[in-house]
């Protein structure tokens, strides 16, 4: 047989070398190694179980939204009013093919104005990102706020020729009672608002559009610790006066001439029993009529005027 190598005579080409081998000389390696336990059907991405593990990741995603965040502003009038207050955007997306009108046509021409980025999309887009579908076409991208450091907002108040004023809040959790504040804030010749980093309403687009503006003219700070930091504040100087309906001391009464920080609780819940104990007084206003209380906002804009009318 030609194939039959114990032939007297024969003689094997070289390549035609038959029957096992030892070895496999690293050619089938890869393929010889471990490739671990099969994960769990959850983990497999194309597994039914897996896209339904990560459809539930994407939903909880989307209801827990971080409040420092970019913000998606959705609507031709908050749009439009946000625009109008100064609002730091970074870009207006318009859905191609949509009907005009003077809302539409002012706010893209003030995005133009600014600089600020203008992008038409399909309106599938903006439907993803709203939860009922009504963005009317329009949609602005509001980046996170640039907070201050509370060491920092003091320092630039005390850089100041006029005492130093500054304003925390303590339990306010309605963004436009924040912006409010800030607004009243800078009319009255204060130096900066502080808000601590929980519990408590952020500078979103809503703040912004209340404070008309003021938040960009005005710094606001963010302290880890409320408690802590009216305390270094006081021992920098600053007389810590608390706003709250059962103060024990009329806003009449009180000697706004030097440096302080006002601390301003909220309508229901008023100032926290930390916060209170370190408050040097509890300042009331006094009124004539049957009602309790005020807004926060409300009584911060009434304490702010007094202070600046005693400065003055």
């Amino acid at each position: 047989m030609a194939g039959n190598s114990q032939r007297r005579g024969a003689v094997r080409k070289a390549g035609t070398k038959k029957g096992p081998t030892i070895g496999s000389g690293g050619v089938r390696r890869r393929g010889l190694e471990a490739k671990g336990a099969t994960p769990p059907a959850s983990a497999r991405p194309h597994h039914p179980a897996g896209k339904r593990a990560a459809k539930a990741a994407r939903s909880d995603q989307g209801r827990h939204k971080k409040t420092d965040e970019t913000e998606v502003v959705l609507g031709r009038n908050p749009v439009l009013e946000c625009l109008r207050a100064g609002v730091p955007a970074t870009a207006l997306w318009v859905v191609l093919g949509t009907e005009s009108d003077e809302r539409l046509t002012e706010s893209v021409q003030r995005a133009a104005d600014k600089g600020i980025s203008i992008l038409e999309v399909q309106k599938h887009d903006l439907d993803r990102i709203s939860s009922n579908g009504l963005h009317q076409g329009i949609a602005l991208q509001v980046p996170p706020y640039n907070y201050a450091h509370p060491d920092d907002l003091l320092r630039s108040a005390n850089a100041d020729s006029t005492p130093a004023l500054l304003v925390a809040l303590d339990n306010i959790s309605d963004p436009r009672n924040l912006g409010a504040i800030v607004r009243s804030v800078a009319a009255f010749g204060g130096h900066g608002v502080l808000i601590p980093q929980r519990r408590s309403a952020s500078v979103t687009a809503v703040a912004w559009r209340t404070s008309a503006g003021a938040a960009a003219r005005l710094r606001v700070g963010r302290a880890t610790n409320l408690t802590r930091t009216l305390k270094s504040w006081a021992d920098e100087g600053l007389q810590v006066v608390g706003l709250d309906a059962g103060g024990d001391t009329e806003l009449d009464e009180l000697d706004c001439t030097g440096p302080m920080v006002v601390v301003v609780g909220s309508e229901g819940k008023g100032l926290s029993r930390l916060v209170r104990e370190n408050c040097d007084a509890i300042v009331s206003i006094p009124m004539a009529g049957p009602t309790e209380s005020l807004n926060a906002s409300v009584a911060a804009g009434v304490v702010l005027a007094e202070i600046a009318r005693q400065r003055r």
